[in-house]
């Protein structure tokens, strides 16, 4: 047999392992904001006029119940992105400067990628200590805003309507539509600058877009109003997936310009949000997602990530293993009622749900609060084609699933963690199936080169997992490797469907089907990426020290099992 390892490759296996941090950490893909073009001065200064404080985001004194914009400003404020003033106040109808809106973005898109860099001296209206220098410079950075020729930033001048828009549109990279989508949706198109044309037709195209009173008058010219303000940014968060529209039933929603539909069923709408991610995986793993996008109707209370992630710990890991299923779908029943029913319809008593169990409802109509058992609703009647969702705070469990049970940890009869070959651990199902190698380095086997592969996952235990494959070639190679798989992570959307990575490392044996038949030490890195309930996406970084160093990456797909 040839020389087992030739540690003299080390800086090879020093690649592989950091081609396996790249292939594990999440990838962000962002797409570029045009910046926006102003064309149409005043000392600032350096201290905000009445900066808003944090006060209560129940009871704003000046946003009555019936206030048109209140479904926009109380959301935004029970998340802290706006706040009121010192006395209570909001001052809905008070103007919004340029440094103002610049703060709200800055507060609204904390986690925006920056386009462009700002010179050193910065704007020559803006100095250094000026209470909202950090909030400007972000807001252009991120192409949100720009400054006018002679590089001021006017930021005391009161912001229109249209740069607010443009703003938004400009800040989240939208496109499409043109003046004639503009003459379509607005009376008044004809009084949008021509530099604001497209990237206003984008945002209402994008649903960014709120008139009061009138949905046809768009008035680009006015200066935008705090409560307008509030308004845009909603409707810019529900673009992002951040937050849910405004339910169809509520007075507000007449005032969102209608670009495209938003109506979808109750899963697509919840896949579509950040908030809801861990709901719609459960949802598919127990099979219910199906349920949930027929005709219904139904009434779902649903839990945020949030809620989830409050349950004890590794309840989660433990409630998508296959013998947890039927309590799984026991806990997601348990949240649905029959039938679409609004907030404004359910009064205090027992409901009974699709699990058969009742829940307790209570309402508290001096605070306009719904809760539901422990549960409180956060954000109540976001309809969908097929029903209502409540946002709620809390996971609800039916009295005849104990959690504390799922906690244990599985194990035989001697305490040793429970071994079941084919298992799925808490990287995914088991599976088999084909890929395609890509060779980097070496030549002493077909891991080196461009070959045709067979791939396996074998779960062992719930982190533990083997993984044989082979490469076919001219020198055909066996892959054993052992691996630790992590848990899935949110890695991004593509549409209304949301993929998760599950990265895994591992190390075994390699197996040169030569004609001495060779053995190496294989050490490997990846990540899967579950489609469905049926195949899963894979692709590892592999190093096997037979003879010589071979480095390849294997890229598959396999049939889940």
């Amino acid at each position: 047999m040839s020389s087992l390892f030739r540690w003299s490759s080390t800086k090879v296996a020093f690649l592989v392992l950091g081609m396996t941090a790249a292939t594990i950490a999440p990838i962000v893909i962002s797409t570029p904001a045009s910046s926006q073009t102003t064309v149409p001065s005043t000392t600032p200064s350096t201290t905000p006029p009445a900066t808003p404080a944090p006060t209560s985001t129940v009871n704003l004194s000046d946003v009555s119940s019936d206030y048109w914009a209140r479904p926009f400003i109380q959301t935004l404020a029970d998340n802290n992105i706006i706040a009121g003033f010192p006395d209570g106040s909001y001052r809905p109808n008070q103007p919004v400067t340029r440094a103002e809106f610049a703060a709200l973005i800055q507060k609204a898109f904390s986690n925006q990628n920056r386009v462009r860099q700002l010179s050193p001296g910065g704007f020559s209206d803006v100095p250094a200590n000026y209470w909202a220098a950090s909030a400007i410079q972000n807001a252009y950075e991120t192409g949100f805003l720009a400054g006018y020729p002679g590089n001021v930033f006017k930021p005391n001048q009161e912001i229109p309507r249209v740069q607010g828009i443009v703003s938004l549109s400009s800040g989240l990279g939208l496109s499409g539509g043109d003046a004639n989508t503009l003459t379509s949706y607005y009376n008044d198109a004809s009084a949008i600058p021509n530099y604001a044309v497209n990237s206003v037709a984008a945002a209402t195209l994008g649903n960014l877009v709120v008139n009061y009173p009138d949905v046809k008058q768009l008035n680009p010219q006015q200066s935008l109003t705090r409560a307008e303000a509030a308004a845009l940014l909603y409707q810019a968060l529900v673009k992002q997936g951040k937050l849910q529209p405004i339910a169809s039933n509520l007075p507000a929603s007449q005032y969102v310009v209608a670009g495209t539909p938003t109506s979808t069923d109750i899963v697509a709408l919840a896949a579509s949000s950040s908030s809801f991610t861990t709901l719609t995986s459960l949802l598919k793993t127990s099979g219910l997602a199906d349920v949930l996008q027929q005709a219904g109707p139904y009434t779902v209370f649903a839990p945020t990530d949030q809620a989830f992630a409050a349950l004890p710990a590794a309840t989660l890991q433990q409630l998508q293993q296959p013998e947890n299923r039927e309590a799984l779908i026991k806990i997601l029943r348990y949240h649905v009622l029959p039938g679409a029913v609004t907030a404004s319809q359910l009064s205090s008593g027992e409901v009974s749900t699709n699990e058969g169990r009742p829940v307790n409802i209570q309402i508290d109509r001096a605070n306009n609060q719904v809760s539901v058992n422990n549960a409180r609703v956060l954000q109540a009647d976001v309809k969908a084609s097929n029903g209502i969702i409540h946002a709620i705070n809390q996971v609800l469990i039916p009295p005849d699933v104990n959690i504390s049970q799922l906690n244990q940890p599985p194990t035989g009869n001697n305490g040793t963690p429970d071994v079941t070959v084919g298992r799925a651990t808490r990287g995914g199902r088991s599976y088999v199936g084909v890929a395609g190698n890509i060779g980097l380095t070496g030549d002493s086997t077909a891991l080196g080169e461009g070959n045709f592969a067979v791939i396996s996952k074998v779960g062992l235990t719930r982190n533990i997992s083997v993984r044989p494959s082979v490469i076919f070639g001219n020198n055909t190679l066996f892959l054993v490797p052992v691996t630790l798989d992590w848990s899935p992570s949110k890695a991004g959307s593509v549409g209304e469907e949301t993929f998760s990575i599950s990265p895994y490392v591992g190390a075994g044996v390699a197996i040169a089907a030569n004609n001495n038949t060779d053995f190496g030490l294989l050490l490997t890195g990846g990540v899967d990426v579950p489609l469905g309930s049926k195949f899963t996406l894979t692709g590892s970084a592999n190093a096997a020290f037979v003879d010589n160093t071979d480095v390849g990456i294997l890229l598959g797909v396999g049939y889940n099992f």
